[in-house]
């Protein structure tokens, strides 16, 4: 494939279709470890059926609708607009809340209205947490870390500014802690992740704008070739995530 061919490709596939946050387009062309610890596990291991339940940055719905609550019992919150459009046409017609939380995530919900919160990979404002769950409430996050993608995004975009440095499961535990919650499991890990084309590159990192900013096939050509070496000698592309999650209750 000659550099014309391949900006042709690169370009499709930065252009592919990409909604909620569903990246089964790139089934078979990547993987990831498994993290020694499941989400969906641990949730269920506090999760009562009777319980009212707050999925915080829901994406498209696709985890809540997967989970197996009771529908009346759950609302989510989202905040990028096409996903929220996204639930109100998918989760509102099945009786789950749906709700818009903005930039300073404050939940527009009652004091101690959960009895379990939920948020995988998204911000949260642990007061805000607290006031809408009830005593004795818990709260369950999984969260991307400051350092994740950070193997990859210097190779394709060098030395750029971390955009959460201080985002680890040592502060968030402080910060829970400094809101009157009790923390009762806490991990963290970095999974290795393997992406087997470069075209798989492309689309994933068109994706995740915050950690590549201005990223874009035509801007990055050079560096993206450069990809090709390993991915030759290893069989795929190395990028880190980094993981932690934390259970926390109400006092």
């Amino acid at each position: 494939m000659n550099d014309l061919e391949l900006m042709e490709y690169l370009l499709k596939e930065e252009q592919h279709a990409f909604q909620g946050w569903d990246f089964t387009y790139l089934d078979s062309r990547w993987e990831s470890e498994m993290l020694s610890w499941d989400y969906t596990s641990i949730i269920n291991k506090y999760r009562k059926p009777t319980d009212i339940l707050l999925d915080m940055g829901t994406g498209g719905g696709e985890f809540i609708l997967y989970l197996g609550h009771p529908y009346p019992l759950i609302s989510v919150t989202e905040g990028y607009q096409p996903n929220l459009r996204l639930c109100r046409e998918r989760l509102e017609p099945l009786g789950i809340t749906v709700r818009y939380v903005g930039e300073n995530d404050k939940l527009d919900y009652p004091d101690e209205q959960f009895d379990l919160v939920i948020n995988r990979h998204e911000s949260f404002d642990a007061s805000e947490v607290y006031r809408v769950l009830k005593p004795g409430g818990y709260f369950i996050t999984q969260q991307v870390g400051g350092q994740n993608d950070r193997e990859l995004v210097e190779k394709l975009l060098g030395q750029i500014p971390l955009p959460f440095p201080h985002h680890d499961l040592q502060h968030n535990v402080e910060l829970l802690q400094g809101h009157c919650f009790t923390v009762l499991e806490q991990m963290e890990e970095m999974p290795l992740m393997k992406l087997f084309d470069l075209g798989a590159v492309v689309y994933f990192a068109k994706q995740i704008v915050w950690e590549f900013p201005d990223f874009s096939a035509r801007k990055y050509f050079d560096q993206i070739k450069a990809l090709e070496k390993e991915r030759k000698q290893k069989g795929y592309i190395s990028n880190r995530e980094h993981r932690f999650l934390i259970v926390a209750r109400k006092n």
